[in-house]
């Protein structure tokens, strides 16, 4: 069974960066397509970015311009990278291996005025 834990999340201030990670395990490939994704109170949770197995990046407008989804394969972990970063970035990151559709537990990132 695969297995996705997220790392990097915490409180940021506006206009400041974070580098979030996902660790994959339990995979039997090398590279996996994967996604982030984000939730807030009340809201859905929403697509941020993917990346396929050959490396082909996609990005919400939310995020556009100013984020960079990344990964290591050495060491089976999959980045987010985001850049000025707003207020309305705050809430729950979850990285998603889109071969099984398993989800991880979620970082908090909270982004202060």
């Amino acid at each position: 069974q695969v297995q996705l834990v997220e790392s990097g999340g915490g409180l940021v201030q506006a206009g400041g960066s974070l580098r979030l990670s996902c660790a994959v395990s339990g995979s039997i490939f090398s590279i996996n397509a994967m996604a982030w994704y984000r939730q807030t109170p009340g809201k859905q949770r929403e697509f941020l970015a993917s990346i396929t197995t050959g490396g082909i990046t996609s990005y919400a407008a939310s995020v556009k311009g100013r984020s960079a989804i990344s990964r290591d394969i050495a060491k089976n972990t999959v980045y987010l990278q985001i850049n000025s970063l707003k207020p309305e970035d705050t809430g729950v990151y979850y990285c998603k291996d889109l071969q099984s559709a398993t989800w991880g537990q979620g970082t908090q990132v909270t982004v202060s005025s």
